[in-house]
């Protein structure tokens, strides 16, 4: 009976436990940024440096500012415009522009299926013989890399529950398997750890299950 209620305790506290470190790491992180900043506007003034409690909630009034700033941005021409210089500004920047242009690109894939790429849902056998996983189909040539490539293809395998960290493996085009999932549908299994399962509709096609 304790075995029971304890597994069903981690079950219940998981989702919220992973959820809070992922917004604990993001938070820890805009108030390094902030810190500094604001210790120096404090000795600006002479005033003691702010203590831990201060940055935290400076930090997090900053966070709500900035999403709502760039939310409204993104709603109207002249921020777009202004993110899309941002954008360029980084594209220039050495080192900065392969992380954040390689980020930037494989989200907008995973989101849009830009150019043609992460928009297929195949299964793969990975990591190795016998195991098998979802990935998305990043493109269908792979003679740049291969010598007789053509009939390989490049698939990126998201990890869980972060599916920007996954890997990119080439593969023989007979040994994958195509799945009737959409993008999105196969990304929300991956985050979920595969807790989340489509559901199989009348019609035969699939669809991700309502959350209660």
């Amino acid at each position: 009976m304790i075995r029971k209620y304890l597994l069903a305790g981690l079950i219940t506290l998981l989702p919220l436990v992973v959820t809070l470190w992922i917004l604990k790491g993001i938070f820890t992180t805009l108030a390094g940024i902030f810190r500094g900043p604001l210790t120096w506007a404090a000795h600006q003034i002479q005033m003691p440096d702010p203590p831990a409690w201060g940055l935290s909630l400076f930090s997090a009034l900053a966070t709500v500012l900035l999403l709502l700033l760039v939310g409204a941005l993104v709603g109207n021409f002249i921020g777009r415009q202004l993110l899309a210089w941002l954008d360029e500004l980084m594209m220039y920047v050495p080192v900065v522009k392969t992380i954040y242009g390689a980020i930037r690109q494989l989200l907008g894939a995973i989101q849009s299926g830009h150019g043609g790429s992460f928009k297929e849902v195949v299964l793969v056998e990975w990591p190795y013989p016998g195991s098998y996983t979802l990935g998305f189909v990043a493109s269908r040539d792979c003679s740049w890399a291969i010598p007789g490539g053509q009939g390989m293809i490049a698939v990126y395998v998201p990890t869980s529950p972060n599916p920007t960290s996954g890997y990119v493996v080439m593969i023989e085009a007979t040994k994958v398997k195509p799945v009737e999932l959409s993008a999105d549908q196969a990304l929300t299994w991956a985050v979920s750890g595969g807790v989340v399962v489509p559901a199989r509709t009348s019609t035969g096609s699939f669809r991700m299950p309502e959350q209660p």
